[in-house]
């Protein structure tokens, strides 16, 4: 039978306890060949047989321990969803009492009006009364501890019996139903009674972090307007902005958001692209330029081309991909997932020794060490440490997917912090990736008419160079008259008529064919090509007019960038497949050792000698020339302003083609690292301390519960604030 996988959203997770039980529960089923869930995107990918059966069985397996799922593909996080989930939600609750719901950290609603929101408060208003009872009828102050524990741990239990009947056994429910019991038994029901109501409080803290966390990358979403402007037969009319088609034109007015990723097909626009890239200056655009939805048009009409439908946008496709980056699970989390699996019954064994053996070996007190044997079953609890990881490395996603940082995984975020050399393409990383005008040499007349002749002929061309003369006339303004009989002549130039004058553009070997270039302009020619760039000269009425010089010219801030690698303890390399004479004049004014002449196979044969002298190498480039260096380096980064290949080829993709962001790349993974060091340190020093204080009597049952729960919340805190990082350079 055929395995497909399939991608799940599952609403009510809020931390990585629950991940791990869903994973468990489902593997189970039959069928099942893989499961991979993660708490933080609150996603499950399923590799399955028998779609028609299991899906139906899937879903009875997750209600039994109280979530909800359903295919992530079909379901895109609008209304509809939220509709589905409350109906969920609403069956569930009345279906079945003892569900683990953990609505909150899906974002959904306020905390207070979902289940476990109403059972906290329920238990702490139970608690409340049980002392304001205590106080008045002592005798009874017992029992009413018990009734008020029971309130809360009834449902605890119900959530433990569930889970292990699911295949995990071993589970926080399971550690406080057992402290709870044990802590009756000893006639300590008020603390009991207390310590389930502080859990219930901690778990609805970890359900708003965990849900504040998961929004913060789907709040993108909400970027796109609901509806668009759309021209049809000569009218404009309102629709939905999911139903826009491929080939679509709607209207953007100033101030609106864009709909659509499009092509401008009549106007000229300063566009705001910062919810996008992170681009704080606005970008001029005008027709036949791409501009991507949820951009904001500033200043005049627009008319747009969509070339993309809605689940196939820019932001759309960010949103799918960091969700699945967060899927992809660190080697410091696999390492932590791993040990709770074991350190969680150990802290079951554990806390049995500490309980029995005092009183069987050296006659100490039953009740004073099974008090502290309790106690160690809740220090013990392992959501503190498991979270650490997935929520620092889910918070560095949905950061550096702000600004224009696309990483894909915690397995690349945390390779990219080790990165001590990047080699580097030159065309459209280092460079702009198309030419640009640099000299104008006129010869007997002015640069303006130099330029407006040049233009003329060019004008219609799509080739590189015509195109660069095009923007440099556009951009100084100059005229530019009809040109007539023009054709091109094939590795030559083109030539035709302006003003009546026979003009002609092309190399310099070939007006050499039909004039004499004197030794003064043979030198400049020269000259210009030492630097790299490619020379076209105009002839007019059998006359030199002028000289006009292009290269594809380093981006603003290359150099900056480069400087911001080299501080951050990275060596930048240039591999480029250009000629040798281009490739030493980018690299002299960039100051940074080159390759040049380079075959695909030559840049990968670079990485790896890279790699095998010791180096953690993260290769740049455009994701389909350089594929071969890209798959050699430990990390491939594409660059690209929101195409295909930016979004969805290499291990990480920046969005808006700046160097400077490659540092800002590497110091987002320092940053999340050091952040996972500081959670973990918090962790597992917690437990540490009370672990001390609880044996030697110090501290007990009260505080024991802050060790798991204000742990957890101490950690997930921490690493929401990596939510707003920011570069360097944006700070300075």
């Amino acid at each position: 039978m055929d395995v497909k996988e399939t991608r799940y959203r599952v609403t009510g997770m809020d931390c990585a306890a629950c991940a791990a039980k869903i994973e468990t529960a489902v593997s189970r089923l039959p069928g099942v060949a893989r499961v991979s869930v993660s708490a933080t995107a609150g996603m499950m990918r399923v590799a399955h047989a028998g779609e028609a059966a299991f899906l139906p069985a899937m879903k009875t397996q997750l209600g039994r321990l109280g979530y909800g799922v359903f295919p992530a593909d079909g379901d895109k996080l609008g209304a509809d969803d939220r509709g589905r989930d409350r109906d969920h939600r609403h069956d569930r609750d009345h279906g079945q009492a003892d569900a683990h719901s953990h609505e909150a950290g899906d974002g959904q609603g306020a905390w207070w009006s979902t289940r476990k929101g109403m059972l906290t408060i329920g238990c702490g208003l139970a608690l409340g009364m049980a002392y304001g009872i205590g106080r008045l009828y002592p005798p009874v102050e017992w029992w009413a501890f018990l009734a008020a524990l029971a309130v809360g741990l009834l449902p605890v239990a119900s959530r433990a019996l569930a889970a292990a009947r699911a295949g995990t056994p071993f589970s926080i429910e399971t550690l406080m139903t057992i402290a709870a019991i044990g802590a009756v038994v000893i006639l300590a029901s008020e603390e009991a009674a207390a310590v389930v109501f502080l859990f219930l409080v901690g778990e609805r803290l970890e359900g708003v972090a965990a849900g504040r966390a998961r929004a913060s990358i789907r709040s993108l979403a909400t970027l796109v307007p609901k509806t668009a402007y759309v021209e049809r037969n000569g009218a404009v009319e309102e629709v939905p902005a999911a139903s826009l088609s491929v080939g679509a034109t709607i209207l953007v007015r100033p101030g609106d958001r864009i709909a659509a990723d499009g092509e401008i097909a009549e106007g000229d626009s300063a566009i705001d692209e910062a919810p996008v890239t992170g681009e704080s200056v606005p970008v001029r655009k005008q027709a036949g330029d791409a501009v991507f939805a949820g951009t904001i048009n500033a200043d005049a009409v627009l008319r747009v081309r969509v070339t993309a439908a809605a689940a196939d946008n820019t932001i759309a496709r960010v949103v799918k991909l960091v969700e699945e980056a967060q899927e992809s699970k660190a080697p410091t989390e696999r390492f932590i997932d791993r040990f709770s699996k074991y350190y969680t019954p150990a802290v079951l064994v554990l806390g049995a020794l500490v309980a029995v053996l005092p009183p069987l070996v050296a006659g100490a007190s039953w009740s004073e060490w099974v008090y502290k044997g309790l106690a160690i079953l809740l220090i013990g609890c392992p959501c503190a440490l498991v979270i650490s990881t997935p929520a620092a490395i889910a918070a560095a996603l949905s950061a550096g997917a702000r600004r224009g940082l696309l990483i894909k995984g915690g397995a690349i975020l945390e390779a990219l912090g080790s990165i001590d050399a990047m080699a580097l393409d030159k065309t459209g990383t280092l460079t702009e990736g198309k030419p640009r005008v640099t000299d104008i040499i006129a010869i007997g007349r002015s640069e303006a008419n130099l330029l407006s002749m040049a233009a003329a002929l060019e004008t219609g061309s799509s080739h590189p160079l015509a195109l660069a003369i095009l923007d440099r006339a556009k951009a100084d303004k100059v005229p530019v008259p009809p040109a007539s009989e023009a054709f091109a002549l094939r590795g030559k130039g083109v030539a035709g008529k302006v003003g009546g004058k026979e003009i002609f553009l092309g190399s310099p070997a070939a007006a050499a064919e039909r004039i004499t270039l004197s030794p003064e302009q043979l030198r400049r020619i020269a000259a210009f090509n030492d630097e790299g760039k490619s020379v076209s000269v105009l002839i007019a009425a059998g006359e030199p007019a002028g000289i006009i010089a292009m290269r594809d010219e380093p981006r603003a801030d290359a150099q900056s960038g480069l400087a911001a690698l080299r501080a951050a303890g990275v060596e930048p390399v240039m591999l480029t497949g250009d000629n040798r004479r281009t490739a030493v004049t980018i690299a002299k004014d960039l100051g940074l050792p080159m390759h040049a002449e380079m075959l695909p196979q030559d840049k990968q044969r670079i990485v790896r000698e890279l790699r095998a002298a010791g180096k953690k190498v993260a290769k740049v480039g455009d994701g389909i020339n350089d594929a071969p260096a890209l798959a050699a380096a430990d990390v491939g980064i594409a660059m690209g302003g929101g195409t295909d290949v930016a979004l969805e080829t290499a291990d990480a993709a920046v969005l808006h083609g700046r160097v400077g962001d490659l540092a800002a790349m590497i110091e987002l993974s320092r940053r999340a690292l050091s952040n996972i060091h500081q959670n973990i340190a918090v962790a597992l020093g917690l437990k540490a301390v009370f672990l001390v204080t609880t044996i030697a009597g110090i501290t007990g049952l009260w505080l024991a519960i802050l060790a798991d729960t204000g742990a957890t919340v101490v950690v997930t805190a921490n690493a929401m604030r990596m939510l707003a990082w920011q570069p360097r350079a944006a700070r300075g």
